[in-house]
């Protein structure tokens, strides 16, 4: 049963492959598993003296399976390695599959006639370029030399001749716009920015994540398959144990990651790795050189200057002055607290922390306001600790 079943793999983002499937009718393959085991769990009992009762006929054959790329983290493993058994015992006339891992792919190619269908991911165009260039400066201040590194970074992929992705590392202080550059690349081209922090990642969890573990636990490969971005961003790329270098050689090489259950195969995307390394040559002893040779460009921020963190201020304050009502904007004097910022906190360089501080200002005056309180005290308050 079921030879004769059709078999399309599909990768790419969930919402694309939502828009494949179209309004046809579906059945889920862990519906499908669920019916089955509960099928095989009915016992049949017979009286002597009393007609035998009746077997229940077979499910009817499903018209279109479908599995979603978390349907196999609830799969068994022995379905896994055996998943075409699986599907024969099933026999859907139309098996659908998003981001299956590689095993399931191989088993079915050798069985069954697979079709591949792949998400086009967003890619860099001269439009892309132009547009960073001129809203750079609308987004970030200072780092006029990172917005020309980048523009020559981005360049390769504009053309037919990149097929394997740009890898670049952003190095500096904290705060200061490597996170911010990523995004906006991102916003120009569209889809959800894949970001992964890999401070976050100090167990043996962070093994499995990389190296690939169970089906049921989560991989970078498989966030790799399920992304919409051509964007992806690692933060932090230098919080990462050196004993995790080596699952990203063939990644920055040739654009392919490959881990104990997925092989994901990138083409012209662009990885972005943010660290707080000071210089080119703490890079180099820090990674190896075998992993810092890998990076297409190493792009450096520079720590604001006094004059820029005042630009900072006067965007922040006029942007959270833009979000507050007629109300709360008539009870504040955006000025004064640009001259109070621009005076306690020109020694603040972080741009995060900034936003922070004018946050809490204004909530404090706001407050003030609404205790009818001195507001030179909340001035205080809000700034004691600054500089």
């Amino acid at each position: 049963m079921g030879s004769d079943t059709t078999v399309t793999v599909y990768y790419g983002p969930l919402s694309w492959f939502e828009k494949q499937l179209g309004k046809g009718a579906r059945q889920y393959l862990l519906d499908a598993v669920n019916e089955r085991d509960e099928a095989r769990r009915r016992i049949l009992h017979t009286v002597d003296g009393q007609e035998a009762a009746e077997e229940e006929p077979a499910a009817p054959r499903p018209d279109r399976l479908i599995a979603m790329s978390s349907d196999y983290a609830s799969v068994h493993e022995h379905a896994i390695t055996n998943f075409v058994g699986l599907v024969r015992e099933i026999g859907p006339k139309q098996l659908l599959l998003h981001n299956p891992p590689e095993a399931i792919h191989t088993q079915l190619d050798r069985v069954f006639k697979t079709k591949v269908k792949s998400f086009s991911y967003p890619v860099v165009t001269r439009d892309t370029l132009i547009k960073f260039r001129d809203g750079y400066a609308d987004h970030l201040v200072g780092q006029e030399a990172v917005r020309d590194r980048m523009l020559a970074a981005l360049y390769p992929l504009t053309t037919d001749r990149r097929s394997k992705p740009v890898v670049l590392m952003f190095y500096g202080p904290s705060g200061v716009g490597k996170t911010e550059t990523a995004q906006l690349v991102n916003g120009l081209l569209g889809g959800k920015l894949l970001r992964k922090q890999f401070s976050m990642f100090h167990s043996d969890k962070f093994a499995s994540y990389v190296f690939g573990g169970t089906h049921a636990e989560s991989s970078f490969a498989r966030d790799l398959l399920d992304r919409s971005s051509g964007v992806i961003l690692i933060d932090e790329f230098d919080k990462a144990n050196s004993v995790f270098h080596s699952a990203f050689y063939e990644l920055f090489d040739e654009g392919v990651f490959e881990d104990k259950n997925y092989r994901v195969r990138l083409g012209p995307a662009l990885i972005i790795c943010t660290s707080n390394y000071g210089s080119e040559d703490e890079i180099r002893k820090s990674l190896g050189e075998a992993l810092y040779s890998r990076f297409d460009a190493l792009i450096s921020f520079a720590p604001l200057s006094p004059t820029e963190i005042k630009q900072v201020i006067d965007r922040l304050v006029d942007s959270r002055f833009g979000a507050l009502s007629a109300n709360e904007q008539s009870a504040l004097n955006s000025d004064e607290i640009k001259s109070l910022l621009h005076a306690r906190a020109s020694g603040t360089g972080n741009v995060r922390k900034l936003g922070k501080l004018v946050d809490e200002v204004i909530s404090l005056l706001l407050v003030r306001e609404v205790l009818n309180d001195d507001p030179r005290e909340s001035y205080e308050i809000g700034t004691k600790d600054v500089a």
